[in-house]
C-alpha cells in the first residue's frame, strides 16, 4: 500500500480464509490466517472503509496484534460454497490442491 508502514506479519488464530475470486473472505472460525498489520493515516482508512462500504460484503472490526490494535475486514456473508483456503495465506492460495 502506498504510503502505509508494513509493522510486521502476524498469524491471527481464530480465523478462517476464503476465496472469493479476485479477493480474500475472512470470517471467524476454528483456523488461522496469516496477516500484515500496516500504520496507516485516517485517509487511508477513509478509502478503503469508501471500497468496502460500496459493496455492503465487509465490516471493520477491532483486533489486538503484537504491534497494537488494527483494523480487520470481515465478510459479512455466508462462505458455504466458497474455496476454503486452509493455509491461512492468502499469497499461497494457489499452491494448494
Amino acid at each position: 500500500m502506498t504510503y502505509a508502514q508494513l509493522l510486521g506479519e502476524y498469524k491471527l488464530e481464530g480465523y478462517e480464509l476464503y476465496d472469493l475470486g479476485y479477493f480474500p473472505a475472512v470470517v471467524k472460525g476454528n483456523g488461522a490466517i496469516e496477516c500484515e498489520v500496516y500504520r496507516i493515516n485516517p485517509s487511508i482508512l477513509t478509502e478503503l472503509d469508501e471500497l468496502k462500504k460500496n459493496s455492503q460484503d465487509y465490516v471493520r472490526e477491532l483486533i489486538p496484534t503484537p504491534y497494537g490494535n488494527a483494523w480487520i475486514y470481515l465478510y459479512r456473508h455466508s462462505v458455504e460454497g466458497l474455496r476454503h483456503i486452509k493455509s491461512g495465506d492468502w499469497l499461497k492460495r494457489d499452491e494448494e490442491s
